[in-house]
């Protein structure tokens, strides 16, 4: 991203441009198909002021996706054993439901599928390497994986207003689950 320091002023334009970006993947439902022009006039800002934050529409795209991985691998979150990997579940789906609206909108366009294999790789990690000491099973890493993209394709339903549960029932199954797995 260009601009290093982030002042509030920054920052609210930042969000307005994510915001409107937001939006115009919702209704184009692929990225490519959004243009900095498109973008600027409906977010009602200069084209300066868009490449004074971002190179193009793909960094956009980029900014929500380091956002969220950010979230998925926090690092000042150490897990260590079954119990925090669950607090770390509760931490997830909380923040998915605070940005609920961006995350419908983002995830409706195509491109979403190769951010979501992303995201799976970094929570299978994650999990992984919470609990491989404590646990000698040979399929541990099989079993997080198997774990881990059910969820992840789950929550890609939800998002795409295609699941029939809400976020907390997810979070309620995938405690459920995770318990029954490790066990």
């Amino acid at each position: 991203m260009k601009v290093q320091c982030l002042n509030s002023s920054s920052i609210k334009t930042r969000n307005l441009i994510k915001t409107t970006f937001a939006e115009l993947i919702n209704e184009k439902k692929q990225l490519n198909k959004i243009t900095v022009t498109e973008l600027v006039k409906r977010a009602n800002i200069t084209r300066s002021t868009f490449y004074t934050h971002y190179d193009n529409i793909y960094e956009v795209a980029e900014d929500y996706q380091l956002q969220t991985i950010e979230l998925i691998c926090n690092d000042n979150i150490k897990l260590h054993s079954k119990e925090e990997v669950q607090k770390y579940f509760v931490n997830i789906i909380n923040c998915l439901k605070e940005n609920e609206k961006i995350y419908k909108l983002l995830l409706s366009a195509n491109e979403s599928i190769l951010f979501l294999e992303k995201l799976k790789k970094i929570a299978i990690e994650k999990i992984y390497a919470a609990l491989k000491n404590s646990y000698s099973d040979k399929y541990l890493y099989l079993t997080i994986s198997f774990f881990v993209n059910g969820i992840i394709m789950e929550l890609f339903k939800y998002f795409r207003n295609e699941s029939d549960y809400s976020l907390d029932e997810i979070l309620f199954n995938m405690q459920n689950w995770f318990t029954k797995i490790i066990d």
